[in-house]
């Protein structure tokens, strides 16, 4: 009854989706791993014509399609069918999508943007499943028909009498042996669909954020915790750890989630123009100020509002953002008129905001009312398990993006990502990863950054070893030595620190550096 690897590459496999570069990614990607039958179609009214006609042992379903989607596609294929067994891999960016089309009666989902070794992997699994069920059928005819012609013989002949029911007994037992088979890889398939619903629910539902280390799961956990209720959040960790992403998921996993989330960074902010972007204006409150302008807070009532960087919030404002809080009112600039607001705040800082209380240039009691659920993201140096996953995930958005086919990631290079530090964190790793891209000749991924200021880890630490901090100082002053202190466009120091500019300025202001 196993299923050989012949067996798999020949089976019928029918691609369903109304994009023709994912029709053709699909369709390529099986035939280099040696699938002989393998047909598509951009029309999902044709499907179940086809299925009748051609019987798929898998059909690669796209949920999202004009027209007809891949639900109606998957109730007009169960009328259609003889069997309760629906050949039907689904394929979905939409994390919600997933429980229902397994509840619907898909056997397994794969996620947009492909992960090329996963999907071949379910490919595999599924068509080991189907052919073991259409053997079975096979076998189950086989043995009626043989059933019947030993029954024929035994009304003609008493003598094969013992004969026949022994080879019935016989048959009986393989049967059983086969059926006992399919309840094992039953109950196996379904303790891997509550496994796969419970990662649904648990981690793919994050959407953006990549990842599985130990440090990262402790902040999805967070994240499921605090995202059902109005809690004010506050996100810390260093520059291009991902606050932002976690910022758009705890919003798109609340009840707030179809009204906006308002974006603030304080960074780039104007001192003088922080209270009208925040709060509004009307016209004519002060020199310049032509037109009323609704504020931050007024265009998220209802939603959320994310205070990207609070430390960088100038000590006057604080008492006003600390009112909004604690009252839910403001008034715009020139105006008496008090304006009530409805938001949830969540607010994300590279500061350690309590030295920022002692010294005196942030409010204890703003930081309080912020400081009501704390989540700190990790530092990428803290998540190396997790480098792989990032880098294929960069490189599979920058082939899209950039047209290009790289497709092989040595060792080498990996081992060379993983032992630097990244000071810029993910965002340092993305831009990495796409000059990466845009440069490697062939389908090779070459990295031609030089990494002169990390440590390889295995050696020691010793007392010459300096901070952190200084580390970042001296790379970051580097770079502006090499780029002739140029910080914005193509060749500048942000961009190859992979910082936002504002960002850039920030961490100079921090550090101290100016130049000469």
């Amino acid at each position: 009854m196993m299923t050989t690897v012949p067996d798999i590459l020949n089976a019928a496999i029918l691609i369903v989706d109304d994009q023709e570069p994912n029709v053709s990614l699909l369709e390529q990607l099986l035939r280099e791993a040696g699938y002989t039958c393998v047909a598509s179609t951009m029309n999902p009214e044709e499907v179940c014509a086809l299925h009748s006609k051609n019987s798929y042992d898998l059909i690669l379903l796209d949920l999202q399609m004009p027209g007809m989607d891949g639900f109606q596609v998957m109730e007009g294929l169960k009328l259609i069918t003889s069997d309760s067994y629906l050949p039907v891999l689904v394929v979905t960016v939409e994390p919600e999508h997933k429980l229902r089309a397994l509840q619907v009666g898909a056997k397994d989902f794969v996620a947009k943007p492909f992960d090329l070794v996963e999907v071949m992997l379910r490919i595999n699994n599924m068509l080991e499943v189907r052919l073991l069920y259409k053997r079975l059928e096979n076998y189950s005819r086989e043995l009626e028909q043989t059933v019947q012609d030993r029954t024929g013989e035994l009304l003609r002949s008493n003598m094969q009498l013992t004969q026949e029911i022994e080879e019935r007994r016989k048959a009986e037992a393989s049967l059983q042996t086969t059926y006992t088979e399919i309840n094992v890889l039953k109950n196996r398939l379904q303790a891997e669909n509550i496994c796969l619903q419970q990662e649904v629910a648990r981690q793919y539902n994050f959407g953006e954020i990549i990842g599985h280390s130990k440090a990262l799961a402790q902040v999805f956990s967070h994240v499921e915790q605090v995202a059902p209720m109005n809690a004010t959040v506050l996100l810390q960790g260093e520059t291009g750890t991902g606050k932002g992403v976690v910022a758009r998921a705890i919003h798109s996993r609340s009840s707030r989630k179809g009204r906006p989330l308002i974006t603030v960074d304080c960074t780039t902010l104007p001192a003088t123009l922080v209270e009208s972007e925040l709060f509004g204006r009307e016209r004519g409150a002060f020199t310049g100020a032509g037109d009323r302008q609704i504020g931050r807070f007024e265009l998220a009532d209802g939603g959320t509002i994310f205070l990207d960087e609070i430390g960088e919030m100038p000590l006057e404002l604080q008492s006003k953002l600390l009112r909004v809080i604690q009252d839910g009112e403001f008034e715009r600039l020139g105006s008496p008129r008090t304006i009530k607001t409805d938001v949830r705040i969540i607010a994300a800082t590279n500061r350690n905001l309590a030295e920022e209380v002692r010294k005196g240039t942030f409010r204890e009691d703003l930081f309080y009312r912020l400081n009501v659920f704390p989540i700190t993201m990790p530092p990428l140096r803290q998540r190396k398990d997790d480098i792989p996953l990032l880098v294929n995930h960069f490189v599979n958005k920058f082939n899209h993006k950039i047209g290009k086919q790289i497709e092989n990631i040595s060792k080498e290079t990996l081992n060379t990502l993983e032992e630097y530090h990244w000071p810029g964190n993910v965002r340092e790793l993305e831009s990495v990863i796409e000059r990466a891209v845009i440069m490697s000749p062939g389908s090779s991924l070459q990295v031609l950054d030089r990494f002169d200021t990390f440590r390889k880890a295995e050696e020691p630490a010793g007392e010459d070893i300096r901070a952190l901090v200084e580390l970042e100082h001296d790379h970051v002053l580097q770079v502006l030595l090499k780029t002739g202190w140029r910080i914005e466009g193509k060749n500048g120091a942000a961009m190859l620190l992979g910082l936002n500019s504002s960002t850039l300025r920030a961490r100079m202001r921090k550090y101290g550096i100016v130049r000469p």
